[in-house]
């Protein structure tokens, strides 16, 4: 009896570190694509974002913005891009695609959840990447005075933050039980995470009056989080307390996606479209 109840679960994390291996292959099949890929989601904001701040301290004369110089602006953005890179995907896409042209049922039969399932290949690049830029990071921190154990923490957190993400986006994507065009819901959210994740600009530039949109969030954990902490603006207890937060926020997600999906299979056909 035992051994009948326990093969269930052992078949389920066989199938999910099979699914894992299986979407890094995918993502990597093409091996120069995907680096281009990346580099590109790396290289073009921050050329804008140095551009934004020469324009602003050199063409300008600005000495200060919001307490930051051109080197914490340059800096900021420099380390930011070791977690942008890790901050979200299109697995939300993926899922909203998959209830749209009915191939969702495809999926229904598997040892995990469909939601589950997109999330694990998906991650699979994420995981790969956060990997090399934490290696990155713990290097460079060597020679310019980081604390190579701060850079593991933000890591953390940015991969929490990862999660957090994919819940919302799957959460939205079960819009799609309702409307054929909810990819325009996951576009608009996107538009959203990339402001407030502080992807495009130090969150702090927000003015004090302003501030509670991003914090009233989760999405600064995504990549504002990291940065502060891994360049030592945040202390441990601040970092902590926000672990706390992205916690809260796992959980919560967690929720909306049982409770969005659990209403929404209820409404699917399978017809497509």
């Amino acid at each position: 009896m035992a051994e009948r109840s326990l093969k269930p679960s052992w078949l389920r994390w066989v199938w999910r570190v099979a699914a894992l291996k299986n979407g890094f292959k995918d993502a990597t099949a093409y091996r120069i694509e995907f680096l281009f890929e990346v580099l590109g989601a790396a290289v073009v904001p921050a050329a804008i974002q140095w551009v934004l701040w020469y324009a602003l301290f050199k063409v300008g004369g600005m000495n200060e913005v919001a307490g930051m110089t051109y080197t914490d602006m340059v800096q900021y953005t420099l380390v930011s891009l070791l977690f942008s890179q890790v901050r979200g995907g299109d697995h939300d896409f993926e899922l909203s695609e998959l209830i749209r042209s009915g191939q969702l049922s495809n999926y229904l039969l598997r040892p995990v959840g469909v939601v589950e399932f997109i999330y694990i290949r998906g991650v699979a690049p994420k995981l790969f990447i956060a990997s090399i830029c934490l290696v990155i990071g713990m290097v460079l921190g060597l020679f310019f005075g980081f604390d190579p154990m701060r850079m593991f923490g933000a890591m953390i957190m940015a991969l929490v933050g990862n999660i957090i993400h994919y819940q919302i986006g799957a959460a939205l994507a079960s819009t799609g039980f309702y409307w054929e065009e909810a990819y325009s819901v996951l576009m608009v959210k996107n538009m959203i995470v990339s402001l407030l994740s502080g992807e495009l600009i130090p969150l702090n530039i927000f003015p004090e009056s302003l501030q509670w949109i991003w914090k009233s969030t989760p999405f600064y954990l995504y990549v504002f989080g990291p940065v502060q902490y891994a360049l030592g603006r945040w202390t441990h207890a601040e970092f902590f307390m926000q672990m706390g937060i992205a916690s809260l926020w796992l959980v919560a997600g967690w929720l909306l996606v049982k409770i969005s999906w659990g209403l929404g299979m209820r409404r699917y056909l399978s017809l497509g479209g």
